[in-house]
């Protein structure tokens, strides 16, 4: 059996195996570049489920695969929940992490630091047949001023995790996938995936 992810982002697409294929390894996980090239529709959705849901359904129609999708962000209360699900394009551009993470020092700018407190979070949706399943993921943590780690991608440099004193740019691929919200919405996934065969 395949499942499509539809996701064209690599790093992203590397952490959906690492967590999804050793809780389904009957399945083979393939990509948007990996089916016959279709348009995307626009992730104009008020939530994260909401866009996660898009891209699924449009995988679905599209290739007649079981297809799962995600939406993640960041949101940072002192920003009144912002970026959220404009965090990928938050500077204007889609996708360009290096603008979107310097944009967001700049708003904080003058927050005080005890006021830096934010989440990563993510939903994942999943679409087949047999219709419809979405789970979500949270985790928890603080923005900090200056970017560290080379590890991850998009807010990494910056979002040090409740309980951690290393940004998620910092931690090895395990830690990370342990403790992230798209490795909690993902393991969700899977064990109903499993719990339904």
């Amino acid at each position: 059996m395949k499942i499509l992810l539809a996701s064209r982002n690599a790093k992203k697409l590397a952490e959906l195996r690492r967590i999804l294929e050793p809780a389904l390894p009957a399945v083979e996980i393939v990509g948007l570049d990996d089916v016959p090239p279709y348009d995307e529709v626009p992730e104009s959705g008020a939530t994260f489920e909401d866009n996660a849901f898009i891209k699924a359904r449009e995988g679905f129609r599209q290739t007649g695969l079981p297809t799962v999708a995600d939406d993640s962000g960041l949101t940072i209360e002192a920003l009144n929940g912002m970026p959220g699900v404009l965090s990928a394009r938050w500077a204007g551009g889609h996708g360009d992490d290096e603008a979107n993470l310097r944009l967001v020092l700049d708003q904080l700018r003058d927050v005080p630091d005890d006021r830096l407190a934010a989440a990563f979070v993510c939903s994942v949706a999943y679409v087949d047949e047999r219709g419809e399943l979405a789970t979500d993921g949270r985790m928890p943590g603080r923005v900090i001023r200056e970017p560290r780690g080379t590890n991850g991608f998009g807010y990494d440099p910056i979002f040090v995790a409740d309980g951690h004193d290393r940004t998620s740019a910092e931690l090895d691929v395990a830690e990370k996938d342990a403790i992230s919200h798209r490795g909690q919405a993902l393991r969700r996934l899977a064990d109903l995936l499993v719990a339904e065969r």
